[in-house]
């Protein structure tokens, strides 16, 4: 046999397999996702690769995919269409919470290498950009579904979640979270836009309850987007706040309302005034007045006093007459419901929100003044509790109607009088547990409101108050008195 001639034992040599391309990698482990020790295979291939082959001629698409897999892997379980929880809901919460810290561990190795291939960037080789623009989203998303205490979390994993959610602000070259979200100054949009096209098929009137951290993620991101950058996005966020203050859960319905309260904050009044968009937001919260819980009747009045103005100049450019007045409406459900409250929680959110009523209304509080004197004479002779949270605002409520209305006091002077005279006489003789400040300022307010009274009646009340100030023994009262009559 001629030397150098093949053997005859062995066939001709084969050339090594090629490489697989990063789409054909990603896609192969994407596949694989659910499978025992997938993770780990995947983080093992993506150390071991040049950051440069996350960005072949598919590489940003399958980063995208894989990202999104990722995502659907932690995910926390499905539930019922209505929210009820399936069969084996705690062993299935336990497994994602135990996937997610390796699903957070891959997608900061997964930005890292796309960080590197970003410095490593030469010509001819793809931006690094889309990649990472694909991975963002479905990142962003992760973070904020686990970065808090849930049921579907752990200690272990919230610690990836936050790490990771700083990573992703510094890896778009942002210095906090609401830039990332909204966008650099004059520079590139931001992330708002994606995050909720990643929400939007969770955020449907079927879906919304399915999946339990669908709300929190659009909630937290909706709150770190303020104006001008959330007027793009209107008609992507107000259709999901609408939905959670519709539900029938508590917790729920205050979540909407407080989202729906950042819109009406952040959004300019003539693109809630179109469509009609602030009259649905409008019903949509005057529903709510009928409700008994003091959280959701504090977060809806306090939308309502932010929202009442643009629906007024809404109804002014279309027409309508002052009769029609949203604050006339608001006010007259208020104060029927406060005259027959006897739940401190409720009166103090109640008065708490009255004197902005009062004031905003002015001198058209006349309209109301004697279910308000009711209203006011009711809660000044109830204590709610050493802040004596009810009585001040009461006070103060009573204030303001006077400046506004005082034309139409002299007529109510001594029904009025009295209740602060009693007033003065209980703050000061009571045993309770308000403390000494809290007095004070009662007493204080009270005086003042003796003075006003005492201007729009033409000093009527330093005339009733004589014969009082001569018979009362108790200093702190008569210092009060001694006020009203020294008033100019």
């Amino acid at each position: 046999m001629a030397a150098g001639s093949p053997s005859p034992e062995r066939g001709p040599e084969q050339p090594p397999p090629a490489a697989p391309s990063a789409e054909q990698a990603l896609l192969q482990a994407r596949r694989a996702l659910a499978e025992p020790g997938a993770l780990r295979e995947l983080s093992a291939l993506l150390r071991a690769s040049d950051p440069r082959w996350l960005l072949g001629s598919a590489g940003p698409a399958a980063v995208g995919e894989l990202a999104a897999a990722l995502g659907d892997l932690a995910a926390p379980p499905r539930r019922e269409q209505d929210g009820a929880e399936l069969p084996g809901q705690d062993a299935a919460l336990a497994a994602v919470a135990e996937r997610a810290e390796r699903v957070g561990a891959v997608f900061l190795l997964l930005l890292q290498k796309l960080e590197a291939a970003g410095e490593q960037q030469r010509p001819g080789v793809a931006a690094v950009g889309p990649g990472l623009r694909r991975l963002l989203g479905h990142a962003f998303v992760f973070a904020v579904t686990h970065k808090d205490q849930r049921p579907w979390t752990t200690a272990r994993s919230r610690v990836v979640a936050r790490e990771l959610l700083e990573r992703l602000v510094q890896a778009a070259g942002c210095g906090s979270v609401e830039e990332f979200l909204r966008g650099k100054e004059g520079d590139e949009e931001g992330r708002f836009g994606a995050v909720m096209g990643l929400l939007k098929r969770e955020l449907t009137k079927d879906t919304w309850k399915r999946n339990p951290a669908s709300k929190d993620v659009f909630s937290w991101a909706l709150l770190h987007v303020s104006r001008p950058w959330l007027c793009p996005h209107l008609e992507q966020v107000l259709p999901p706040a609408l939905l959670l203050s519709d539900d029938f859960q508590e917790e729920n319905k205050v979540l909407g309302v407080r989202c729906l309260h950042h819109i009406v904050l952040n959004v300019p009044g003539a693109d809630l005034c179109q469509f009609n968009r602030a009259q649905v937001v409008f019903h949509a919260l005057y529903n709510h007045l009928y409700s008994r819980e003091a959280p959701l009747i504090q977060a809806v009045l306090l939308c309502l006093l932010d929202l009442l103005p643009i629906l007024e100049r809404c109804q002014r450019h279309q027409g309508q007459g002052r009769a029609t007045s949203p604050w006339d409406q608001v006010l007259q459900l208020v104060l029927t419901h406060m005259e027959a409250e006897h739940r401190l929680a409720l009166r103090r959110v109640y008065a708490g929100t009255l004197p902005a009523f009062v004031t905003r209304l002015g001198i058209l509080i006349v309209r109301h003044l004697k279910r308000l004197e009711r209203v006011i004479l009711g809660y000044l002779e109830v204590s709610d509790g050493p802040k004596e949270e009810a009585r001040l605002a009461i006070l103060e409520t009573l204030q303001c109607t006077i400046e506004h209305a005082w034309p139409r006091m002299p007529c109510r002077l001594p029904v009025l009088l009295k209740a602060l005279l009693r007033l003065l006489w209980d703050v000061h003789t009571e045993q309770g547990p308000t403390p000494e400040p809290v007095r004070a300022v009662l007493l204080h307010r009270a005086t003042q409101c003796l003075i006003l009274l005492d201007h729009c009646s033409q000093g009527q009340v330093k005339v009733l108050l004589q014969g009082v100030q001569s018979s009362c023994e108790e200093n702190r009262v008569q210092e009060c008195l001694r006020k009203v009559q020294e008033s100019t």
